[in-house]
């Protein structure tokens, strides 16, 4: 679907979901909460998207997929909208959201080496003796 000037190609929401694979839902909550922002409207009243919005949802959900939340999203969206963002900014975000992603693998780490041993010492036996429920009731 072309505008009025036919240079500009006007989407609907479900051709923005199929071009960047994002549920419908997801971009109405995206819009819901600001990151995406509203898209105008056609002459009967459709949401009229553009390859503008495709980049936004493709950088959102990107970031997404890297773990960013929200909030993080928002932050980058911010410098990237202000059209001034440095690469020492954006290296600051990005360096807090790396410290997570490391904290969140020391855990799961931790959580797999407690389990793996919890698991190495079931028998696996038809017997009401279990070290998983064992460890699972133990108080610390």
């Amino acid at each position: 679907m072309k505008n009025h000037h036919g240079s500009v190609k006007i989407l609907r929401r479900g051709d923005l979901a199929k071009l960047t694979g994002c549920n419908l839902e997801t971009i109405r909550y995206y819009e819901n909460i600001g990151v995406m922002p509203e898209p105008p409207r056609t002459s009967k009243n459709y949401r009229a998207y553009d390859e503008s919005h495709v980049g936004r949802l493709r950088f959102i959900m990107r970031a997404r997929e890297l773990g960013f939340t929200l909030d993080e999203v928002r932050d980058l969206l911010a410098l990237v909208d202000g059209g001034a963002q440095t690469c020492g900014e954006v290296q600051v975000l990005a360096n807090a959201h790396l410290a997570s992603v490391r904290a969140k693998i020391a855990d799961l780490k931790r959580i797999e080496r407690v389990l793996s041993s919890t698991v190495a010492q079931c028998t696996g036996d038809d017997v009401p003796d279990c070290p998983v429920i064992d460890a699972l009731t133990e108080v610390t």
